[in-house]
């Protein structure tokens, strides 16, 4: 083991995420994944470790979501020998796209895929950051299972159990590492 490899285990991971109070409105505290980001040998556990609860499955394609998730997803997809898809907000997207609009705390947001991206049959996983009420996660399912995917599972790095964004996805496989 070099100077710079450290053995982490998932609680310690803990110690790699802040609390900034009143972001991004008054009332949340958001949970700031940058200094794990920063940290090569926590970063690397946290990918290994997503990367883990899929081995042995028969995954085509990994669909990271904008745009935090965007971070893990195509490290998970190439840990796990899969491709890397983006969903990506409303007008990134170049090419023919499938869209699909949802409800936040506070409106309405889209999001998009290429059309070209999914293929009927492709097996999926969902890369997120987080999941907090399960709405943007529920979103994406609805957008790549519209094209025909079948979604094996999702994967977050923090889940906040107190908004019960599990419950909202209960159909689906859900791993996170880190729980609130």
């Amino acid at each position: 083991m070099s100077a710079k490899e450290v053995m982490l285990n998932v609680q310690q991971l803990r110690e790699f995420i802040r609390d900034i109070p009143d972001f991004p409105k008054k009332g949340i505290i958001f949970k700031d994944i940058t200094p794990l980001l920063k940290n090569g040998p926590a970063l690397r556990f946290a990918c290994d470790q997503l990367a883990k609860n899929f081995e042995g499955f028969k995954i085509d394609q990994v669909v990271g979501i904008e745009s935090r998730g965007f971070i893990f997803s195509p490290v998970l997809a190439y840990l796990l020998g899969a491709g890397f898809v983006p969903v990506r907000k409303k007008g990134k997207l170049p090419a023919a796209k499938e869209a699909v609009s949802y409800a936040l705390e506070y409106g309405e947001d889209s999001l998009e895929v290429h059309l070209d991206a999914v293929k009927k049959g492709t097996q999926i996983v969902i890369v997120d950051d987080l999941l907090a009420t399960g709405g943007t996660a529920e979103a994406v399912i609805r957008l790549v299972e519209k094209l025909g995917a079948s979604v094996l599972g999702l994967a977050f790095l923090v889940e906040l159990k107190f908004l019960n964004g599990r419950e909202r996805l209960r159909n689906y496989r859900i791993d996170s590492l880190i729980q609130y």
